[in-house]
Parts: C-alpha cells; sequence; structure tokens
C-alpha cells in the first residue's frame, strides 16, 4: 500500500501545536429590555458586538461620533473594534435613556 503525502500550511501547524495566539479579544453586549447591561472593560485591539435580543429596535451611538449603528432589529448584531484607549459613552438614539460606556485599557 502506497502511503500519501499531505501538504499542511506551516501557519496551520502552528495553530493546532499552539505556537501562535490569536491577538485579538471579542466582548459581547446583549441588548435586553431596554438596557445594554453593565458598562464593560476591554483591552485595545478589542471588538464589541452588540446584539439585540429586544423585540423592538435599537441603535448604538457613541457620544463623540467613533461608532454608529443602524437600527438594529430583533436578532441583529453591530459591531466595532476598539483601537485607542479611553472611556466612551453611547447610546440607543431612539431610546435616549438607554445608556452604557465601554473603557478600553
Amino acid at each position: 500500500m502506497k502511503s500519501k503525502l499531505i501538504y499542511v500550511p506551516l501557519v496551520a501547524c502552528a495553530f493546532a501545536l499552539g505556537g501562535a495566539q490569536a491577538t485579538t479579544q471579542t466582548n459581547a453586549v446583549t441588548i435586553k429590555n431596554f438596557s445594554f447591561g453593565q458598562p464593560i472593560t476591554v483591552t485595545a485591539g478589542a471588538t464589541v458586538t452588540w446584539y439585540n435580543s429586544d423585540g423592538e429596535p435599537h441603535t448604538v451611538v457613541s457620544a463623540d461620533g467613533l461608532f454608529r449603528s443602524a437600527a438594529l432589529d430583533t436578532g441583529e448584531t453591530f459591531s466595532f473594534k476598539f483601537t485607542k484607549t479611553g472611556t466612551f459613552k453611547y447610546v440607543c438614539t431612539i431610546h435616549p435613556r438607554m445608556v452604557s460606556t465601554v473603557t478600553v485599557k
């Protein structure tokens, strides 16, 4: 029986052997009961994803104009990658009492 050679890219081997680490971080904010929940803290380079689990549309809009989602219907998401440190306040422009922050360290 002949053996077959299988070529696997070196990058794939590095991941399989634990030789490479992912450098990004993902965090989720669930929009529920007309609330963004608790403020979150992430590291620079992290991507934050907002998920609308309410039966009403919501937006995710930063106070400083850094990011702005369209209206998110039930089950829709919006993501933003934070590259700079600081505290970023955001609001739902449809329901202005919905406010929270992302702190980036």
